[in-house]
């Protein structure tokens, strides 16, 4: 199966990036290479381009994606949570810039094995990487009543979680469940038929949250936002692609403790506590696709980006 990602805001994060061809630059979730072939566009013989992805099959269709670019190119199979471990590895002690798309890539979500899709019928796999063994399988049909619910409203932010999750414990009775199919009547008998009428495909949110647990996205990102912050070289720059509110909550969050970490009262005159700022916000409210790109590209409609510059 060939990758066929249409990249989200690519201008804006080459923008945001604010290349400098000699640099050395992180992709830190490859993918098909769509943005990293932007970077690479924009590096000279002398830049660096370094590839991080969990999964193998977008390692290898990347690297042969980027053949063509002159630039040096590293390609990690790794944890983008992992850039300190990655980058010692390399015996690289600073980057100029990194980018972070946290969507799921299309190839992922086109390729029915892999089981990320309420529109195809597949095993509940769910993983990023295939190396890993904890699945959706083991999600839906080990964790309590109580675990399901708390996972499907904190990560999927539905509503019917709870009655989505006695649903799902009583029908894994009978026998487990094994497939994505087997999950959507589930979530669908247990969502009122009026409430399936409107919004998004009934079973949208509760598969975003089974996925967010198998993969320890929202903890593998806030440890990322600050590891990355820590690795930037002076002046280089942080991009974040976000595709809902948790994970935008925890980079704007950081973003904002790591430019303004004084914890003096307001009412003092000078800073006491000793806590400067080690980066400054590129953007203030973050970037979304213009309506143009959602046209061609509607997965890009919850897309938004952030980006940070070292001081």
């Amino acid at each position: 199966m060939e990758f066929k990602h249409v990249s989200v805001l690519f201008e804006e994060c080459m923008d945001g990036l604010d290349i400098n061809p000699d640099g050395i630059y992180v992709d830190g979730t490859l993918g098909g290479g769509g943005h990293s072939s932007g970077i690479c566009q924009r590096l000279s013989e002398k830049g660096t381009l370094i590839g991080i992805d969990r999964d193998r099959d977008a390692l290898n269709a990347a690297s042969k994606r980027l053949e063509q670019y002159p630039c040096n190119k590293i390609f990690v199979q790794s944890n983008y949570s992992d850039i300190k471990q990655v980058l010692e590895e390399l015996e690289i002690e600073a980057i100029d810039g990194a980018l972070l798309d946290l969507g799921v890539s299309s190839f992922q979500l086109d390729n029915p094995e892999r089981g990320f899709s309420y529109m195809n019928d597949a095993p509940l796999d769910m993983r990023m990487s295939q190396d890993d063994s904890f699945t959706a399988g083991d999600v839906v049909n080990e964790y309590s009543q109580k675990e399901l619910t708390n996972i499907i409203s904190k990560y999927g932010e539905e509503r019917w979680a709870s009655r989505i999750a006695d649903f799902i414990v009583k029908a894994r009775k009978d026998k487990p469940l094994e497939s994505t199919f087997e999950l959507v009547e589930v979530i669908k008998a247990a969502i009122p038929a009026a409430a399936r009428r409107t919004g998004p495909h009934p079973a949208k949110r509760t598969f975003q949250a089974i996925r967010i647990e198998v993969n320890d996205e929202l903890g593998q990102l806030e440890r990322a936002v600050e590891e990355f912050v820590d690795v930037l070289a002076p002046e280089g720059r942080l991009c974040i692609i976000t595709f809902h509110s948790l994970e935008d909550r925890i980079v704007k969050d950081i973003f904002n403790y790591r430019a303004n970490p004084c914890t003096c009262p307001k009412e003092f005159p000078v800073c006491v506590c000793g806590k400067k700022a080690d980066i400054k916000k590129v953007t203030g409210k973050p970037i979304v696709p213009t309506e143009e790109e959602t046209e061609y590209n509607p997965r890009a409609r919850s897309a938004k980006l952030r980006v940070a510059q070292k001081l």
